[in-house]
C-alpha cells in the first residue's frame, strides 16, 4: 500500500456519529513500546483521563508477564494464560514464555473480538497494551493475528511509545525510528509516534532531527566515527518516512499531551478509512476471486473424474478422442492429453461399450503363473 506523503487528514467534528447504536465503530489504539518506555504507565494516564472526561473506553492487556497493573483492564490475558505455568510446561525462558502465551491466547482471539463487539456500540476508544518485549508482538504470528483482527473491523492506529531521554543519543534515536518504520510497513496501519517522558526532556530536538537532516548529521558527528557514518546514512534513508509520520509529545506522569494524542487517534481513524479500508476490501475481493476460481476448477475436476468412473463419455469440446498414434485420450484440467492406459482389459471393456473390440482373455488362455 502506498502512503500519500503530502495528504492531510482533517479531524471530523464527530468521530462517532453512530454512538450508542450497533453501527458505532470505536477507535482502536495498539500501544507498542520497548521495556521501560513508560507504555503501561501512559495507558494508566489515558485510562484516568477518559474516566475524568466521562469518555467511554475499553482496555485490553496482552502482557502475560506483568506483575501489577496500575489500571483495571476489561480483558486481561493473565486470566486465561498463566505465564509461569507455560514456562514450566514447555521448558521455556522468559521471552519464549511470553511468546508462547501470546500465541495460545491468539488462537481464541475471535472470542475477544466478540466481547469487544458487544461493548462497541457505547465505546469510543479501545486501548490495547502489549508486552514490553517489542519483537514478541511486532514480529510474531500472534501479533499479526491480533492486529489484523482489530483493523479488519474498527479504525485502528498503532502507537509507538518512545523513551525521549534515551533518544538524545542519535544512535538510539535512529534505532527507534527504524523500529517505527518497520511497524508502519509491516502493519500498513496509521502510525502515531508518541515521545514519552517529556517532563524530563522535551521532544523538540527529535522533531528538528526529523525535519532537518543537517541538524541530525551534526549531532551524529559528535559520536564515534563508524557509528556516526552509519547513523547518518540511515537518517538519509528515512527522510521519506519522516514526511508522513505523525508525532506527539506526552508525559505519563503529568498528563501533558494526552489531548493531542487523542486528537491524533481521531485523525488516524480518518486515514484508516481512506487508505487501509479500501486496500483491505481490495485484498478481500482478490482472495474471494482466487477462492472462487479454485472451487470452480475443483468442481470441473470432480465432474470429469466422476464421469470417467461411471463410464460416461466426457465432452472434449469437439476434439477427437484419439491422438495421431491412434491412442485413446482424455483431456486433463490443463487441456493436455492423457493417454488412457488400461492394465486390466476386462475392466476397460466394462467401463466403455465402445471398447468392445478389446479382446478379453479367457481363463483357458492364461498360463499357470497368470492363473495363480
Amino acid at each position: 500500500m502506498e502512503i500519500d506523503e503530502k495528504k492531510e487528514y482533517p479531524i471530523p467534528a464527530d468521530s462517532w456519529p453512530h454512538l450508542n447504536t450497533p453501527d458505532n465503530k470505536p477507535i482502536v489504539c495498539i500501544l507498542i513500546g520497548m521495556a521501560g518506555t513508560g507504555k503501561t504507565t501512559f495507558l494508566q494516564r489515558l485510562n484516568a483521563y477518559i474516566h475524568e472526561k466521562k469518555i467511554p473506553g475499553y482496555i485490553i492487556n496482552l502482557d502475560p508477564a506483568v506483575a501489577n497493573l496500575p489500571y483495571t483492564p476489561n480483558i486481561d490475558i493473565r486470566d486465561s494464560v498463566k505465564y509461569k505455568d507455560v514456562m514450566k510446561q514447555y521448558n521455556l525462558g522468559p521471552n519464549g514464555g511470553i511468546l508462547t502465551s501470546l500465541n495460545l491466547f491468539a488462537t481464541r482471539f475471535d472470542q475477544v473480538i466478540q466481547f469487544v463487539e458487544k461493548r462497541a456500540p457505547g465505546v469510543k476508544y479501545v486501548f490495547v497494551d502489549t508486552p514490553g518485549q517489542i519483537e514478541v508482538f511486532n514480529w510474531s504470528a500472534s501479533g499479526t493475528i491480533i492486529t489484523e483482527a482489530f483493523a479488519s473491523k474498527y479504525p485502528t492506529t498503532v502507537s509507538y511509545i518512545v523513551d525521549t531521554p534515551r533518544c538524545v543519543n542519535p544512535a538510539t534515536f535512529m534505532s527507534n525510528m527504524l523500529y517505527g518504520c518497520s511497524m508502519l510497513y509491516k502493519t500498513r496501519l496509521p502510525l502515531l509516534l508518541a515521545f514519552n517522558k517529556i517532563d524530563i526532556v522535551r521532544h523538540e530536538f527529535a522533531i528538528e532531527w526529523m525535519n532537518d537532516s543537517d541538524a541530525f548529521e551534526e549531532a551524529a558527528k559528535q559520536k564515534e566515527k563508524y557509528a556516526s557514518n552509519l547513523t547518518q546514512s540511515m537518517g538519509t534513508m528515512l527522510e521519506a518516512f519522516y514526511k508522513h509520520l505523525r508525532v506527539v509529545g506526552v508525559s505519563a506522569i503529568t498528563g501533558t499531551g494526552v489531548d493531542e494524542f487523542l486528537l491524533e487517534l481521531r485523525r488516524g481513524a480518518v486515514q484508516w478509512e481512506q487508505e487501509y479500508l479500501p486496500e483491505l476490501k481490495k485484498l478481500r475481493d482478490e482472495k474471494q476471486r482466487r477462492e472462487q476460481e479454485r472451487q470452480e476448477k475443483e468442481i470441473r475436476r470432480m465432474k470429469e473424474d466422476a464421469a470417467r468412473d461411471a463410464g460416461v463419455k466426457v465432452d472434449l469440446g469437439g476434439v477427437s478422442p484419439f491422438n495421431a498414434m491412434g491412442q485413446r485420450v482424455l483431456l486433463n484440467m490443463d487441456n493436455q492429453e492423457d493417454i488412457v492406459s488400461f492394465e486390466d482389459e476386462e475392466r476397460a471393456a466394462m467401463r466403455d461399450d465402445d471398447l468392445s473390440y478389446l479382446h478379453v482373455m479367457q481363463p483357458e488362455e492364461m498360463d499357470d503363473d497368470e492363473m495363480e
